[in-house]
């Protein structure tokens, strides 16, 4: 019955936990948090779920695959986005020396570029805490 309750309890609130990280990760140029502590909250929320629904069935929601694919193409995401002030001739990781539109302040695309790089960040740490979550697992058994 305990576990009954408690899978019950998750596929509630699990939902919301992922949608409050990818909030976090968002809105972290605007507010406390950022883009790694989003990653954080997105990457727990996985592996809330492969601990109370077991690590097979987690797996199965997010096989290697997916977890690989997705540090690689964060950290690219955070590369090309850096190359942005490069190719428009100014710092690598620049916004309003490229010439990048900051936006209102306090606004969701307020920040320029910082937002975008925000999102290849969190898509990175939450893949990262995912994988090596899945590879302690494998060793304990």
């Amino acid at each position: 019955m305990r576990d009954f309750v408690l899978k019950r309890v998750a596929a509630l609130l699990l939902p919301f936990v992922q949608m409050y990280g990818l909030y976090v990760i968002f809105h972290g140029h605007v507010s406390p948090g950022g883009s790694f502590a989003g990653g954080i909250v997105v990457g727990l929320a996985f592996i809330a779920f492969a601990t109370i629904y077991g690590v097979p069935r987690g797996r199965a929601k997010l096989p290697e695959k997916v977890t690989t694919l997705a540090e690689s193409y964060g950290t690219l995401w955070y590369g090309l986005m850096g190359m942005v002030g490069i190719i428009k001739g100014a710092p690598f990781l620049a916004n309003k020396l490229a010439g990048i539109d900051l936006g209102v302040p306090g606004a969701l695309s307020s920040g320029g570029l910082v937002s975008l790089i925000g999102l290849g960040v969190g898509i990175r740490v939450a893949s990262t805490m995912v994988t090596l979550f899945f590879t302690m697992m494998e060793e304990e058994s």
